[in-house]
């Protein structure tokens, strides 16, 4: 069988006649990864030994759980690889909260369909739900103020998108700022300028005042303002400058100058206020986490950028069990043979 110009792997010595590419990036394309080739070896091995006992076809039905609580995310791309496959797949939605041990998706169908894949789908799921998880713990902090995922750049770019998409989609965020991540999520990037363009520059009422130009009508202006001068000068200065156009003063004040503490937030907000700015809302990013979102918050931060808490979030384990073969409850020692009911299930496939 081809998949996309790969033919996918049906039997261990099919590896033989696969090599990976030395002039390359080192992350899996979408061809090599539904051909099977980022599958563990043993299931190559599984599928020798039931195509030898006449047994690759047998009907079963798989259920995947997580061992700890979180999320929900990552089943399109798991419908995506199995589609036109014969299996039906019911699941949790994306953004559905579960808890430890419930079981999450289920498969059933001929082993020879998806049994390669399973490696393969556990780290589609686990790894979505992570960033979802860690992604909702922010929002919820937030309490309906906005937060935006900005973790592309602490993940692999192959992975970038996956992340920024989950955080999106499942985990509440109102935008990213890796392009494809935010397209896929069905959003538009958001993000304002980086320092290295206001150091080029040389002033950061200079960027302001071009970024103000040369952006098209309705777009936020919201102006970095800890480049250079102290944070609540510079934002007056910038303030004057724009107007009510400003829309927005982003801190991420570096950890040597200590960082985007809540008295820098609250003298800022209350500076902007005086001097008439009650609407330009003070944006946040730097080391968040949920801890530091409320305490932010509460100081006066209309919105908050999180890139690490989100990127570096562990994946939730997920384990697959064959929990029926042949339309008969059957399981492994320590665990319960049949099918677990999840009345949250829904028809995916």
């Amino acid at each position: 069988m081809r998949v996309m110009g790969f033919s996918r792997l049906e039997r261990l010595s099919d590896i033989a006649g696969v090599e990976a590419e030395g002039d390359r990036l080192f992350s899996a394309t979408h061809e090599e990864i539904m051909s099977g080739r980022t599958t563990d070896v043993y299931f190559l091995k599984t599928r020798d030994i039931l195509e030898s006992c006449g047994r690759l076809d047998a009907p079963v039905v798989a259920e995947i759980f997580a061992r700890k609580s979180g999320v929900f995310a990552g089943i399109p791309e798991v419908l995506r690889l199995l589609e036109g496959s014969g299996v039906e797949i019911l699941s949790l939605k994306e953004g559905d909260l579960f808890g430890p041990k419930e079981v999450v998706a289920r498969i059933s169908g001929p082993y020879s369909a998806f049994g390669l894949f399973e490696t393969v789908i556990l780290g589609m799921l686990a790894s979505s739900t992570g960033w979802a998880t860690a992604a909702r713990e922010c929002v919820d902090a937030a309490e309906g103020k906005p937060v935006l995922s900005f973790g592309a750049r602490h993940v692999h770019p192959a992975v970038a998108p996956v992340m920024e998409r989950a955080a999106v989609v499942a985990g509440g965020c109102v935008g990213a700022s890796c392009i494809l991540g935010a397209q896929l999520a069905g959003v538009q990037p958001k993000g304002t300028i980086p320092h290295a363009a206001i150091l080029i520059a040389g002033d950061t009422l200079e960027v302001a005042r071009v970024y103000d130009r040369s952006l098209p009508e309705g777009e936020p202006r919201i102006i970095l303002v800890d480049t250079f001068r102290d944070e609540a000068e510079e934002s007056l200065r910038i303030y004057e400058a724009l107007g009510e156009r400003l829309s927005g003063i982003r801190l991420d004040t570096p950890s040597e100058r200590g960082g985007v503490t809540p008295d820098l937030v609250s003298e800022i907000r209350s500076r902007l206020d005086m001097a008439g700015a009650g609407d330009v809302e003070v944006i946040v990013s730097g080391g968040l986490n949920p801890e530091r979102i409320r305490i932010l918050s509460a100081a006066g931060a209309a919105s908050f950028g999180v890139g690490s808490y989100i990127a570096h979030a562990a994946p939730r384990d997920m384990t697959m069990d064959l929990k029926v073969v042949d339309g008969k409850p059957l399981a492994k020692r320590g665990r319960i043979p049949g099918i677990t009911e999840n009345p949250s299930f829904s028809r995916m496939l």
